[in-house]
Parts: C-alpha cells; sequence; structure tokens
C-alpha cells in the first residue's frame, strides 16, 4: 500500500530489529496498521521518518534547533495548559472533563486569572458587523481585525477591572463577528445558538465543542500570538494574529479540508474516499496528532454525542487502514454537520473558542516581560562576511 511500509521494511528504516520495533509500538512510538493479510501489519512511511529523524537528531545544535520548532523540545514556560498522560490539562484541571459542564466564561476566568464577573460581567453592546456571518476562515479574519480596538487592551492598562473587561469583549467580538450577532449580555455559546437557531441540546453541543477550543498549549497560533505580544501590541491586534495562523490548512483551516473528505465519503463511501487518498500518497485531513498517539481526548468527547452514519464509517474505516484516530478538526466538523450549521462554522467555534487561549498567553508572555526573538540556524552560501555592503541600518 502506498505511504507504508512493513514491519521488515521499518526496522531497517529505523536501524533496529524487528523487536525493538515491536517494543516501539508497546510504547505508543509508532503505530501498526492492518494490512490486507490479517498476519501482516504496517507501518505510516511519514511516522517512521519521524521516528528515524528523531533518533539521529543527538544533540547537534542545528538539529536541536530545528526539534525545537517542529513538536519538539519546550521554548517557553507557561503555566496555562499541560499536555500529559493523553490528555490536556488547564491550570491543573483536566480540560475534557471540564468541558463537560463549565461555560466558555468560566474557563476563560480559570485561564487569565481574572473574576468572571469583571470580564464578562457587563452586558454587551457591540453591534454585529452588516452582512452575512463571517464563519468562513478569511471572511471571519477581515471582519474580526476590521471590528476596531480600544484602549482597553492596550498594553499599558494596569486596573485590572478594566482589563478583565477588555478581555471578555475581545472574545463576544469574536463571536459577533463570526455569527453576525451581538450577544447583549448571553453567554457566549447561548450567543451563538440563538445566531445559528439551535435549540437548548444545540446550545449545549456548542458550548462543550467552544470549551474544548479554548486552548491546547503553545501550538502554532498561540505561538504567533506571544510573539506579538512580547513587542506590547494590543491584545487585538495579538488575537488578531492569532486568528490568521489559525486559518492555515495545516492549523484550524484543517477543518475545511475535513469537509472535502466528508464530501468525498458522501459520493463515493468512505471506504472508496480514504483508499483514494492514501493511494494517491495523500494524508488523512482530521486524523492523527503527535501528541496523542492512542486519539485525540477532544475529539472523542465531541463524536460520543454525534449519531452521523458517515462520521462513523470514516472513523472506523481510517482506523483499520492507518491506525489513525480523530482529531479535533474532524470532531467539529461531525458536530457542524450534526447541528446542520453553515459550512465554515466548525472554523467559527474553533476561532471563538481559541481567543480564550490567546488572550491567556498574550497575557502571561506580557507578565513575563521577555521580547520573543529567535536566532536562525543560516545555511546559506558564504560566511556573510563582506559579502554585502549596504548603507542601510542594521
Amino acid at each position: 500500500m502506498a505511504g507504508f511500509l512493513t514491519a521488515a521494511e521499518a526496522a531497517a528504516r529505523l536501524g533496529v530489529t524487528r523487536a525493538t520495533l515491536y517494543a516501539y509500538v508497546s510504547r505508543s512510538l509508532i503505530r501498526a496498521c492492518e494490512a490486507d493479510d490479517p498476519r501482516r501489519r504496517l507501518y505510516a512511511a511519514d511516522a517512521v521518518e519521524r521516528l528515524a529523524v528523531e533518533r539521529r537528531r543527538g544533540r547537534r545544535p542545528k538539529e536541536v534547533a530545528k526539534a525545537a520548532l517542529d513538536f519538539g523540545a519546550p521554548v517557553l514556560e507557561s503555566a496555562i495548559t499541560l499536555i500529559r498522560d493523553g490528555r490536556p490539562w488547564h491550570r491543573g484541571a483536566d480540560a475534557v472533563a471540564l468541558a463537560e459542564t463549565a461555560e466558555l466564561e468560566d474557563i476563560a476566568a480559570l485561564l487569565w486569572e481574572l473574576p468572571r464577573p469583571a470580564a464578562f460581567g457587563a452586558p454587551a453592546s457591540l453591534a454585529p458587523t452588516p452582512g452575512a456571518p463571517a464563519t468562513g476562515a478569511e471572511a471571519l479574519l477581515a471582519r474580526f481585525a476590521a471590528s476596531g480596538e480600544d484602549d482597553a487592551t492596550a498594553a499599558w492598562i494596569a486596573d485590572p477591572t478594566r482589563l478583565a473587561e477588555g478581555c471578555g469583549a475581545l472574545v463576544r467580538r469574536m463571536a459577533a463577528a463570526a455569527t453576525g450577532a451581538a450577544g447583549h449580555g448571553a453567554t457566549i455559546h447561548v450567543q451563538c445558538a440563538a445566531a445559528w437557531g439551535l435549540d437548548r441540546d444545540g446550545a449545549q453541543r456548542v458550548r462543550k465543542a467552544l470549551n474544548l477550543c479554548a486552548d491546547h498549549e503553545l501550538n502554532t497560533s498561540s505561538f504567533t500570538v506571544r510573539c506579538v505580544a512580547s513587542t506590547g501590541a494590543s491584545l487585538h491586534a495579538a488575537v488578531v494574529a492569532g486568528l490568521a495562523a489559525l486559518s492555515g490548512p495545516r492549523h484550524g483551516g484543517m477543518t475545511e479540508r475535513v469537509e472535502s473528505l466528508f464530501d468525498a465519503a458522501e459520493a463515493n463511501g468512505a471506504a472508496v474516499a480514504l483508499r483514494r487518498r492514501l493511494a494517491a500518497g495523500e494524508d488523512l485531513p482530521g486524523f492523527g496528532h503527535p501528541f496523542y498517539p492512542n486519539g485525540d481526548p477532544r475529539a472523542a468527547a465531541l463524536l460520543a454525542e454525534v449519531a452521523d452514519p458517515l462520521a462513523a464509517a470514516l472513523t472506523g474505516e481510517a482506523e483499520r487502514l492507518t491506525g489513525l484516530a480523530p482529531s479535533l478538526d474532524f470532531g467539529l466538523v461531525a458536530v457542524r454537520r450534526a447541528l446542520r450549521l453553515p459550512r465554515g462554522a466548525a472554523f467559527a467555534l474553533f476561532a471563538v473558542g481559541r481567543t480564550v487561549g490567546w488572550i491567556a498567553h498574550a497575557l502571561e508572555q506580557r507578565k513575563q516581560g521577555i521580547l520573543i526573538r529567535p536566532r536562525a540556524v543560516y545555511v546559506g552560501n558564504g560566511s556573510g562576511e563582506g559579502a554585502l555592503t549596504s548603507a542601510a541600518p542594521a
């Protein structure tokens, strides 16, 4: 099968015995997948390559630098979210368990270390931007960026009450931009549910989805937010930067790729859709996560309440073919379909929920007071000495 290796090939690629390869499987360092012959197991070539690279890296400075930016070594201190033993934790609380009963405002108060009444107590007075809801990535980015900002999100604000109000207003503004409807003091999930015409049960599913998106350690968008916040930029500017990073197809924009996978499955069946992608050497969008070799618990929590035969067929067939479990992106699209929300609403849920985490990272970075300015490992031609002269300042 294209993109997969036999046990002998995988062991040779890793430079280990087959016994060691099986030990890697038992330690969840790599997963074995079902082959056409039930007596054989296959291994995803890209997963084998990643593990081989990890084994080669050692402590060479250039390789360590690369590793730090590719699901590698920690590069910043944070007390917001920990991913341990296959589960995310928010300041010591199990994030998946918290999502079952909390409201997004409760999680915001926890992550921001600010009182909920101070952040969300004042009635929302935001007017929705004219036009249709901005559920798509590009549309939401443009609308939120143009929504304006006020001094309450500036770096020089010292009054904690005013800062808290500014943080809460940013989340409400993101929800208003995504749904086209102002909150008027309603909780965020109720605001979204009302705009999308959902009943009480639908509102609870939205609440849970928003909560599960709130934060996920130092992902690309959160790191981007911290870089921007470290310069002294406003919280609004930092959230705009996070939203821009989220829109990429390898991050929150993955939800649109998952939508396309569902389209293909509806047209040709789950098995055919998945096999065609694998035969073409393509990945399966919405499946697998480096931090969760045994499955993303956030996706499992979302899918537990989704009665969608097509989603079940896709997850079952993907597990059989590749050993990969669904990720958060797949779960969000499944929820979007189950609630019959407009296409693009999966990304909107991701963005509104993650705004809480972005603000938490921006606030923490401000407290650390450090400008994030990493160095590059130069790999170009020459040493750079005397290669170019210029009158321009460095």
